[in-house]
């Protein structure tokens, strides 16, 4: 059994789902990140418009510094993994108070941990006909799952796909890694160009890129299996 709870902090909408409820725990960690990040923003302003990897200082809270080295792996600026990076310290937040099963979204990126199998569906928009999603193994846990989207969504892009969907061992290098693949894929023609460049980052794991009707994806993936509504 998973306990659920949505938390709704500013422009944070995570959803957690876990087999403790030590949702106080992962509140206090939401709150802290995003105090972090904010305290941040206002002490270097680029940090959140840059659209180019920067430079932090040592000091800087943890959580900024591991968006700067995701940005830096990805070709793109830090705010491109915040989703995927209060994702994955909500997570961890969840396992050190003691869930054994945690995931946790946050506007469709998703850090998870688990000892069973989790599916996760891989949303393209409401047009497809089929719907996909990742089964995942305890063996492939921890992962962090992430999406971007030329067509959906309110997050910047500069591509056109229906979604590139990035898989890592951390949810916050899949975040970013996803917007820079993503913005890449300009049509069909650009498909194959896109995942060369994917074989070139060896920070994740995999990619998958839906666009219109074509399917295509590198790396060592979950097992894709069909969602039955």
């Amino acid at each position: 059994m998973l306990f659920s709870k949505r938390f709704i902090v500013k422009e944070t909408n995570i959803l957690i789902k876990c087999d403790k409820e030590v949702f106080d725990e992962a509140y206090k960690e939401i709150i802290k990140a995003r105090a972090d990040i904010l305290y941040y923003i206002a002490k270097n302003p680029l940090f959140r418009t840059s659209l180019e990897p920067i430079e932090v200082e040592e000091d800087a809270p943890q959580i900024v510094k591991d968006m700067c080295r995701a940005g830096k792996i990805a070709g793109v600026g830090p705010f491109a993994s915040v989703a995927g990076a209060i994702a994955e310290y909500v997570g961890r937040a969840c396992i050190k108070a003691g869930a054994n099963n945690v995931i946790v979204e946050n506007g469709g990126d998703i850090f998870m941990y688990g000892k069973r199998e989790f599916t996760v569906e891989i949303y393209a928009g409401e047009g497809k006909k089929m719907r996909f999603g990742f089964k995942v193994k305890p063996e492939e846990m921890p992962i962090g799952i992430c999406t971007s989207s030329g067509k959906i969504g309110h997050s910047i892009s500069f591509g056109a796909s229906d979604a590139t969907v990035v898989v890592a061992d951390s949810a916050i290098i899949a975040d970013a890694v996803a917007t820079s693949i993503a913005n890449e894929v300009k049509g069909k023609e650009s498909i194959d160009d896109v995942l060369r460049k994917a074989r070139k980052i060896k920070e994740i794991r995999g990619v998958l890129i839906i666009f219109d009707d074509i399917m295509a994806a590198y790396g060592k993936l979950p097992e894709l299996v069909p969602i039955i509504k």
